[in-house]
């Protein structure tokens, strides 16, 4: 067991000395040292355990052991065809989208055409080479999210390079949508890939955008992401996030997404968990300016073996803050959901207004959840609350729709859509909130015939 761990570790430190001497010169030194910092964490630490308290619920064993290759270094992947992108594409935005295959920018695939005038968006290799945002990307990389977080936000570091930047200047408002789509296969070159995507968004002060952030495979093999999104809102400015996890059935996938609001800022995000075998998602907003407001949303359908974790952050430290989160899950099968969110409120963080809620809907006997939502209130003249609900479909309410000649597995459907309905419901956009639609409904249906 631990001899399996260490060969998988010693091919992620082969990959990195690889990726720093084909590097050198190439990439600024500060960058260089910044790598080898989070390399040296990783060594020290490797991936975290079950006896760690924030990871006593995931057992990531899997990702330790598994015999991955790492996609690391800059440059373009290969081409995809539209018909390979066009099931994981949005309408919306259309010429509005940066394509990555395993965490490589696809130049071909990717389009700014009908982008608004104002917004850069590139591969972050580029980024770091460019005259305009090389400091930009200096000053703002790991500052939202530290490398020494835990073993999968030091690995991501460590191959720090390929990913997306994000700039929305001062005052603009974005009419289309910008989607980051990463997708995952394997080559000859790679099998059983292992992608480090890093994505830095700013968006300055009194600018409006959306973003969607969005995972998938392009075939049923083993892979494994490692993402990590840091996001810098300036005074003023408004975000709309959406993330969506779709990998395979095989996949293993840990994101780490990192916001940092200004004064009078707004962050509003909804993550989709709806594939991977194993998922973990670590979300932190940090408001340590006054007037910020955040919506930490999402909806986890999971079946089967599935496995998702949610830990989530929320900190108050200056006053007037708000925040309002809503996390809603649908498990059937032998599938297992794990919640913790935590809110802070720091000395000094008057006027903060907080609630929480974290609801689940078993549709099996045999799936589980663990939820542990989480108050820490350090200041007077607050307004927090906070709640979690675990149950199955009412049987009154089976028993009133079919009592007005609903049939019973068509009420179980209404009932349970009806649930994730309130997540759904608050997407902008349409052909996403069609995706849940048809993945909600998919779900049921499969289960009414299996």
């Amino acid at each position: 067991m631990i001899t399996d761990t260490v060969k998988a570790e010693d091919s992620y430190q082969a990959a990195f000395r690889s990726l720093q001497a084909n590097a050198s010169g190439a990439i600024p030194s500060w960058l260089e040292r910044f790598r080898e910092r989070a390399m040296d964490h990783f060594q020290a630490s490797g991936f975290p355990g079950v006896t760690d308290e924030e990871w006593k619920y995931t057992n990531v064993t899997p990702i330790a052991r598994g015999e991955f290759s790492p996609v690391v270094g800059g440059g373009s992947a290969v081409s995809l065809t539209e018909a390979e992108l066009s099931a994981f594409s949005y309408p919306e935005a259309t010429g509005s989208r940066l394509v990555f295959l395993n965490g490589l920018l696809v130049v071909e695939n990717s389009s700014l055409t009908k982008a608004s005038t104002g917004v850069v968006a590139l591969g972050l290799d580029e980024a770091l080479q460019s005259e305009r945002f090389s400091e930009v990307v200096r000053e703002f990389l790991g500052r939202v999210v530290e490398h020494h977080e835990n073993g999968f936000t030091a690995l991501n570091t460590a191959f720090a390079g390929n990913g997306a930047f994000v700039f929305i200047p001062k005052g603009l408002v974005v009419e289309s949508p910008l989607h980051l789509l990463f997708l995952s296969r394997q080559s000859e070159e790679h099998a059983n890939v292992a992608g480090f995507p890093r994505v830095l968004v700013l968006a300055e002060e009194h600018s409006n955008a959306t973003i969607i952030e969005s995972y998938a495979g392009l075939d049923e093999s083993m892979h494994f992401t490692n993402a990590l999104v840091e996001v810098v809102l300036k005074d003023g400015a408004s975000l709309t996030h959406y993330r969506v996890q779709n990998e395979n059935a095989k996949a293993l996938h840990v994101t780490t997404t990192g916001a940092e609001l200004g004064r009078h800022s707004r962050f509003d995000t909804t993550n989709i968990t709806l594939g991977a075998k194993l998922s973990r998602h670590n979300l932190s907003v940090t408001m340590d300016h006054e007037g910020a407001e955040c919506w930490v949303d999402g909806l986890y359908l999971v079946g089967g073996d599935q496995h998702t974790d949610t830990h989530s952050v929320i900190d108050h430290k200056q006053p007037h803050c708000t925040s309002h989160q809503l996390y809603k899950g649908i498990l059937d099968g032998k599938s297992r959901a794990v919640f913790n969110g935590k809110v802070f409120v720091r000395h000094g963080a008057l006027g903060t207004d907080a609630n929480q809620t974290n609801k689940n809907l078993l549709l099996s006997n045999e799936a589980h959840v663990d939820t542990k939502p989480q108050l820490e209130i350090l200041a007077d003249d607050v307004k927090c609350a906070h709640g979690a609900a675990i149950g199955q479909l009412d049987e009154d309410e089976l028993f009133y729709l079919a009592s007005r000649g609903i049939h019973q597995d068509l009420a179980r459907n209404l009932l349970t859509y009806g649930f994730a309905e309130e997540v759904i419901a608050k997407i902008k956009i349409d052909s996403i909130k069609a995706q849940l639609d048809e993945a909600v409904l998919h779900r049921l249906n499969a289960r009414l015939e299996a």
